[in-house]
């Protein structure tokens, strides 16, 4: 109902219709006016408005109101309307028995109507009782005999649709008229604003007020009062509050007229549509609320004219979901939770989509069926494809509520704390431990619960899924993965030949027992039936102990994997992690082994195959896990098998989008901006860094990896132009935990690069000598990983410091050779080159050849600049366009490979300082530090002397592109040609 203070905003029509029709009564003119629209839209305003003012043109007023209490109550409209009459009306039309086709009072008020006109003002006749009901079409239909006027209200649909609303021939020659109230419009709530708090409210305020309230004049009036009442001026600062008043208003108005709802069965319904009336029409939502003899039509009319339901486009009644709420809130919670259940097992017979019937399980009790928990878990997967992670833990952790087998309970877990992972780590945690902690696991998924820890950085689920007793990790793990046979003679054994033949299938064992053994030729003779069980028993026995021995190898690989990620045999307490099995079949093992022989520098071909193997099918059929097989695909970077890594990244990658494993997907997607690095590709590690963080968002990342992301963020941003964001990265803190990690290595070493593109060689030798202690100290010397030795030798070199560099230099070249690849030596004998003095220049050629036939394209790169801008210096000019050539004819014609580690386009490179016996280079032209690396390159390569087709060559882009970026040399250096950049003789040395 709107308050009786309620201006009548944007009723000048409605007012001008009534002031016409009461005019024209008192010209003896009869008239039937019906003014209808939602709740709250001001029709009894209205109606109270026009009998003031036909009052003061002194027509005779009678006025009555009807309510859903006294919808029984035999003419309780008709005796408010004749009470100032008649005082005993009253009591005569409640107590005296009814008279068939009896109307008391009619008689006489159509009479007194001739001596003056009467103006009856009957408000919500939605809720007209029948008897008052007939009296009043009774009246309509003698209208044209009378100078009387019926002015009445009503809300929606009546319950019994009185025929005088529809001009039917019964009001004969009576005007007929139905006012259909809008909502106010912008300028109307405007204009509210500004009369309740006293000063106009800013454009967003009147928006997000007439958005919320949907113009009801009622809802506005009195959320204007209640927000003025906060003393908070109309403004958009104020528009949340505004929202949650607005809030509170629409559900006080729901709980009043639900209070007023009176008929059970209309509750029943309204209850059942607050459930499911978006999900079902409204025949089934009645078929939900029960039997019952009420027709449909009439419950759909009780539901409109309460006000709590509006009808949409023609479709089954809705309501806000404030006013569901507020109905649902009314129930018992058993009762709730029962009506969601009945809803949900009707949804399901009639087949609704997943999400809509996911969306009733949710609050219903457990239905105890199968489907159920198949529906959860699709409406799980579709919530996850369109971005809904918290709805989507939302279904899994419904569909436990129901009753499960435990290998699939255990399923479920494991696919929420996947999911958890990134939005509640913590609980997620919590659920794995437990998983790894059961005894009922079904096949693989405690070692794929380890996986997932460590990929949400907890490495103590590694350790809490390490048994006691016999058989521990720690114990040595039978080679080949045989299982042990059992004792000779026990009822349901069978000789280790068997045993093996049956867990790999082998067609050709024998099937009756092995005629060799006395143990058993005797009873494969008399009851082969019982042979044959054994044979079966033994089988099974076989792959459960073969499944053992699978899980006990993949644990020792992941317990591995947590080793090198947080170094804790430090620790008081914690046991030395087992080494892994020397012999296995397990894929795990496989991956971490070729990682582990990456780390020492140590078996090229070993490290190459195995981490090959790491992509292998389980030979029992186990499921893939994702951590051993990244370090297998970081194994591969450091053989030179970069685009085999990147096609197991994309397999990975693809396989984490079907799981929809958010975590394996950022883990994924980084180790892959990892190799883009290495092969030169800087735009696509940002892209690959920017699609990680929205699947695993920076503040939910585990501090272990924190430093490695932050290290590829500052080296992406380097490479690709951006030393702002690269210092900010520098600059940030990290949690303490981060100091703890293997990671910490690559933030020392980015950091080291960055100050080394600073040209500030004290900071980045000491950054690159942190880094190496760290990598030692976790076992890591090969060169291929990070080449922090050649880096800190050229910043000792720039300090004077030529002893260390010869040193650091020189052991790299050492490790680089055991270790094997191209590009790891090729980097090594650059280095070398850089910080020697003696025959620089057949060290740089050295060092050219050797990365011509790696995959180091950016080392490549800068060798070949550093022998041009040598030669030069020699006087002994010869360009690299031969070795360039030799590099082409050698790889076929394919472009140069990708850049290793996190070098960078070229700094200036460390020559020999000033001082030392070398000539100082000239001062760098005042463009030169606006160049872009590109651009840099190019530069060179034109100034020691190729043509646009050489360097083209050099830097595997098209010749056009040479031509752009010396145009943009050109106009940033502001000269007028190749001459004069050859004038300028600058090399490499003071870029």
């Amino acid at each position: 109902m709107a308050p009786p203070d309620l201006p009548l905003f944007e009723r000048d029509r409605e007012q001008a219709v009534l002031s016409a029709v009461i005019g024209e009564l008192r010209s003896g003119r009869p008239a039937l006016v019906t003014v209808t629209g939602e709740p709250g839209l001001g029709q009894n305003e209205l109606l109270r408005w026009a009998a003031g003012q036909a009052r003061d043109r002194g027509v005779h007023v009678l006025a009555a109101r009807a309510t859903s209490a006294e919808h029984e109550l035999r003419y309780g409209v008709v005796a408010q309307l004749l009470a100032p009459e008649d005082r005993d009306i009253a009591t005569r039309l409640f107590v005296a028995p009814q008279r068939p086709g009896g109307l008391p009072g009619l008689n006489h008020l159509l009479t007194a109507c001739h001596d003056r006109p009467t103006l009856l003002v009957v408000q919500d006749v939605q809720w007209l009782d029948p008897a008052s009901l007939r009296w009043l079409e009774a009246l309509a239909r003698r209208l044209p005999r009378a100078p009387l006027a019926l002015l009445t209200s009503t809300t929606g649909t009546a319950i019994d649709r009185p025929e005088w609303s529809v001009g039917t021939p019964l009001t004969g020659l009576a005007s007929t008229i139905e006012l259909a109230l809008p909502p106010l419009t912008t300028s109307g709530v405007s204009a509210a604003v500004r009369t309740v708090c006293g000063v106009p409210g800013d454009t967003d305020f009147t928006h997000a007020l007439a958005q919320a309230t949907r113009g009801v004049p009622a809802v506005v009036h009195e959320v204007l009062l209640r927000f003025t009442r906060t003393g908070c001026a109309p403004r958009a600062e104020h528009v949340e509050h505004l929202r949650a008043l607005t809030a509170e208003v629409v559900g006080d108005h729901a709980a009043q007229a639900l209070s007023e709802l009176r008929d059970p069965v209309a509750v029943d319904v309204l209850r059942a549509l607050a459930v499911c009336g978006d999900l079902l029409d409204f025949p089934l939502v009645c078929t939900l609320a029960g039997l019952h003899p009420v027709p449909e039509a009439r419950l759909r009319a009780t539901l409109m004219a309460s006000g709590l339901l509006t009808p949409r486009d023609g479709s089954p009644p809705g309501h806000d979901a404030v006013v569901r709420a507020r109905i649902l809130e009314e129930m018992p919670a058993a009762d709730r939770a029962d009506l969601y259940a009945r809803a949900a097992r009707l949804a399901q017979r009639v087949a609704v989509a997943d999400q809509g019937i996911a969306e009733l399980l949710l609050r219903a009790r457990p239905v105890g069926a199968p489907w159920a928990v198949a529906t959860l878990r699709r409406g799980f997967a579709a919530a996850l494809r369109s971005g809904r992670r918290d709805r989507a833990t939302a279904y899994l952790a419904r569909a436990l509520d129901e009753p499960l087998r435990s290998e699939e309970r255990a399923r479920v877990e494991l696919q929420l704390a996947s999911v958890q992972m990134v939005t509640a780590p913590t609980a997620a945690e919590r659920r794995l431990h437990g998983l790894i902690r059961s005894t009922g696991t079904g096949t693989g998924l405690r070692s794929q619960a380890v996986d997932l820890c460590l990929l949400g950085g907890d490495t103590r689920a590694a350790r809490l899924a390490q048994p006691t007793g016999p058989g521990t990790l720690g114990d040595p793990a039978p080679c080949d993965a045989d299982v042990p046979a059992p004792r000779r003679g026990s009822g349901t054994g069978s000789p280790p030949g068997r045993r093996a033949r049956a867990v790999a299938g082998d067609a050709t064992a024998p099937r009756g027992g092995n005629t060799s053994d006395p143990a058993h030729r005797d009873g494969a003779d008399e009851h082969p039936e019982r042979t044959a069980t054994a044979d079966n028993d033994a089988t099974v026995s076989a792959r459960e102990e073969l499944a053992t021995v699978s899980e006990r190898h993949e644990l020792i690989a992941l317990l591995r994997v947590a080793r090198f990620l947080r170094h804790e045999e430090t620790c008081p307490g914690v046991p030395p992690a087992p080494a892994l099995p020397e012999h296995s079949h397990s894929p795990a093992v496989a991956g971490v082994r070729a990682w582990e022989h990456a780390m020492a520098g140590v078996h090229l071909e070993a490290s190459r195959r195995l981490a090959r193997a790491a992509f292998a099918p389980d030979p029992g059929g186990r499921p893939p896990l994702v951590t051993p097989r990244l370090f297998a695909c970081r194994a591969l970077f450091l053989t030179d098998d970069g685009d085999e890594a990147e096609a197991h990244l994309a397999t990975l990658l693809n396989e984490a989008h079907r799981q929809r494993a958010a975590i394996a997907i950022a883990h994924v997607l980084a180790v892959r901006a990892d190799l883009h690095l290495r092969h030169g590709r800087p735009d696509a590690a940002a892209r690959d860094l920017a699609a990680a963080e929205a699947e695993l968002p920076p503040a939910r990342l585990h501090p272990l990896f924190v430093p490695y992301w932050a290290s590829l963020n500052l080296v992406a941003d380097l490479q690709n132009g951006r030393p702002d964001r690269a210092r900010e990265i520098a600059a940030r803190p990290v949690p303490s935990l981060s100091e703890e990690c293997a990671t910490s290595a690559y933030l020392l070493f980015a950091r080291g690069v960055l100050a080394r593109s600073e040209d500030d060689p004290q900071r980045a030798r000491a950054y690159f000598r942190a880094c190496g202690r760290w990598l030692l100290h976790y076992g890591c010397v090969n060169p291929a990983v990070l080449p922090w030795r050649s880096l800190a030798a050229e910043a000792a070199h720039a300090l004077g410091d030529d002893a260390e560099a010869l040193r650091l230099t020189r052991e790299e070249v050492r490790l680089a050779a055991r270790w094997g690849t191209r590009s790891a030596l090729g980097r090594a004998e650059l280095g070398l080159a850089v910080v020697i003095r003696e025959n620089r220049t057949e060290h740089f050629r050295a060092a050219v050849a050797t990365l011509s036939e790696s995959p180091a394209r950016t080392d490549y790169t800068r060798a070949v600049l550093e022998l041009a801008s040598a030669e030069s210096a020699e006087a002994e000019r010869r360009t690299a366009l031969a070795l360039t050539s030799r590099r082409a004819s050698t790889a076929g014609g394919v472009a140069p490979g990708p850049l290793p580690g996190f070098s960078q386009a070229p700094p200036a490179p460390a020559g020999v300082p000033p001082g030392r016996g070398a000539a100082p280079h000239p001062r760098p032209p005042a463009g030169w530090p606006a160049l872009s690396p590109a651009e840099h390159e190019t530069a060179l390569l034109a100034a020691s002397g190729l043509a646009n087709r050489e360097i083209a060559t050099t830097l595997s882009v098209t010749t056009r592109a040479v031509e752009l970026r010396l145009s943009g040399v050109y106009r940033k250096l502001r000269i007028r040609g190749r001459e004069e950049l050859r004038a300028l003789r600058y090399g490499p040395e003071g870029g």
